[in-house]
């Protein structure tokens, strides 16, 4: 749902589940890589400009290991990104990790199902769900522009 700000820019308003792009993983691994800098700086943004909402971080991953496993390679992805935005001063009680392991897949890669390295790639991924605070956020649209 587009709105302006007041300050005439475009903007959106989100109602509870969110995905900024670009935070992926790769395979078997929790660690935040440098292409998440900018959308986790988003986030950031955002939690500073709504210091009463609360987010539940919800990682997930490819189907190419056991479930048991996946659960807990998400569960570490999750925390790897509490703690990267507790270190930029966002407080952890604002901050809920979860690991959803490969049980909410983007696409049609599940077990035993073959699928190009791009595909598992989307399916290893964060999202961000508002869980308390405000119940719709507004935010400025800005044009980001690549060197």
């Amino acid at each position: 749902n587009p709105v302006e700000s007041l300050t005439g820019n475009p903007c959106d308003v989100i109602t509870k589940t969110f995905v900024l792009e670009h935070i992926y993983y790769d395979f078997d691994k929790a660690y935040i890589r440098s292409d998440a800098q900018e959308p986790l700086a988003e986030l950031i943004k955002i939690l500073e400009d709504n210091p009463t909402l609360v987010v539940e971080i919800g990682s997930h991953t490819d189907a190419r290991a056991s479930k048991r496993y996946n659960v807990r390679l998400s569960a570490r992805r999750a925390e790897a990104v509490v703690r990267y935005l507790i270190k930029r001063n966002i407080g952890k009680k604002r901050l809920e990790a979860k690991g959803y392991g490969e049980d909410i897949p983007t696409n049609e890669c599940a077990d035993e199902i073959p699928c190009k390295e791009e595909q598992h790639q989307r399916n290893r991924r964060t999202e961000f769900k508002i869980t308390d605070g405000p119940t719709e956020i507004v935010i400025e649209k800005r044009k980001v522009i690549k060197k």
